[in-house]
């Protein structure tokens, strides 16, 4: 099959970026991004590219490179599915809240969907590619529907996972590790499917990058992907309570583990906890998949891996109250980031909603600086865990567009957020606005602990006495 045209249903995370590099390394392929949200796409057709709705560096350049020459965004979801020989599913796939599986399974609402309207539009044959994270099996329930609901053409599913980091999702997808694509090869259509993706990505992509699998490898591959880096951050935070206890530096620790070339260094930062949106989700996803299963011992592996995640901002939540005289009641504790990371303005499971949800609990003033985040998206973020009145909410979280003013009479700074900014700070003039005894709580261990106790502050890090 001749790829002349691209359509990806869904332009958020993983949709917007991934489609955009597709476009500038494939310029004789018209791709289109759509989606039901008009204001999203109105976002990503801004003229001014600070505006569009991801912050992720890089991104903007390839837009601007590529939009409205083969990439164009669009609401016409039905035209796009009509004239595109491949078709990416790149829908929101969340934990569900109800029924069976509430809090763990994956939500494909949004999934059956796609394909019930791929089946009803699509009058010729097409390639259908998950890219949104899926559980093990679910191309069998996609190809069930396209082939009993479609209008007799042939339809090939494939799993094409992505493995994008946020704050660096244009380099992953400009020098991939590895590009994973899984189909059905025991078929002639099925190797063609395969072969047409394969080829859009050896544009830019080495062959020796690009594997192939069958689909239900391909699937389980990039759940427990992720599934494996959050067991290393939970695992090195749980050493971090143990390192606390007994004097150790945790820092010392990961730097002689990770020397060992079996274990490697990455993913071995002790910090306040994991966030985003696919960490918790997948694992979730996994444990689910595991119980449904009868596989208990499995699940409840994994499951320990979230556990430990959710102690860890508890623990660091716990440890500020302490340290203030185990009250925060009426006092200020001024936090520096919002977002899960650095590099990107997402919050999903951001540990800050967390850990500020704690303290709120215990009449703590927040008052929030982030560079990406505005107050709106702090406000929902909090007001959507329920746990008291949106307006009580708002008399005691706050939001500044400055961060020196978030010092002013704090009695603590919580580090949240990895943002490199933070370091550069005039850490004296801080310490001056601040009430005194000054506390720094370093969920990211990013500051020199010497030099901020030298300026006056207590500090205090992550596995770190």
């Amino acid at each position: 099959m001749k790829i002349k045209n691209i359509c990806c249903i869904g332009a958020g995370y993983v949709g917007g970026p991934t489609m955009a590099v597709i476009a500038q390394k494939n310029p004789d392929i018209m791709v289109t991004v759509v989606d039901l949200d008009e204001d999203r796409i109105n976002q990503w057709n801004e003229k001014e590219l600070d505006k569009l709705p991801i912050y992720e560096p890089g991104l903007a350049k390839v837009i601007s490179e590529t939009r409205n020459r083969n990439l164009f965004f669009s609401t016409q979801i039905d035209n796009s599915i009509e004239k595109s020989e491949i078709i990416f599913i790149s829908v929101n796939t969340p934990t569900k809240t109800y029924g069976d599986g509430k809090g763990m399974a994956a939500d494909l609402k949004y999934v059956e969907l796609c394909a019930r309207q791929i089946a009803r539009v699509a009058k010729t044959d097409k390639i259908v590619v998950e890219k949104s994270t899926l559980p093990v099996k679910t191309a069998e329930a996609i190809q069930d529907i396209l082939n009993n609901t479609g209008n007799g053409v042939n339809f090939e599913i494939l799993s094409n996972p992505e493995f994008l980091a946020e704050g660096t999702a244009m380099r992953d997808l400009a020098v991939p590790d590895r590009v994973l694509i899984g189909g059905n090869y025991k078929t002639k259509n099925g190797k063609k499917a395969m072969k047409s993706l394969v080829n859009i990505y050896e544009s830019w992509v080495p062959k020796k990058n690009i594997l192939t699998t069958n689909i239900w490898s391909s699937e389980l591959s990039k759940l427990t992907a992720n599934a494996f880096l959050a067991q290393r951050v939970s695992s090195i935070n749980s050493l971090s309570e143990l390192c606390e206890a007994t004097g150790a530096d945790v820092l010392e620790v990961a730097k002689a583990i990770g020397m060992d070339t079996r274990i490697g260094d990455k993913f071995l930062k002790p910090s306040v906890g994991f966030g985003g949106s696919c960490f918790q989700k997948d694992i979730l996803n996994l444990v689910y998949i595991a119980k449904s299963l009868g596989l208990n011992e499995v699940a409840e592996y994994w499951h320990q891996v979230i556990k430990m995640n959710n102690y860890q901002r508890f623990r660091f939540a716990k440890n500020i109250i302490r340290s203030l005289y185990n009250t925060v009641n009426g006092k200020k504790i001024a936090f520096l980031g919002w977002s899960f990371k650095k590099d990107t303005n997402d919050t999903r499971e951001s540990a800050a909603i967390y850990v500020a949800d704690a303290l709120l609990n215990e009449k703590a003033y927040i008052s929030v600086f982030d560079p990406k985040v505005n107050s709106k998206k702090i406000m929902d973020d909090i007001n959507s865990l329920g746990t008291r009145p949106e307006n009580q909410n708002m008399k005691y979280l706050k939001f500044e567009k400055e961060p020196y003013k978030i010092a002013d009479g704090a009695h603590a700074i919580a580090i949240l957020t990895e943002w490199d900014e933070f370091k550069n700070y005039d850490w004296k003039r801080i310490f001056n606005l601040m009430n005194k005894p000054a506390f720094i709580f370093d969920g990211r261990n990013i500051l020199d602990k010497i030099i901020l106790e030298k300026i006056g502050f207590v500090y205090q890090g992550v596995g770190r006495r």
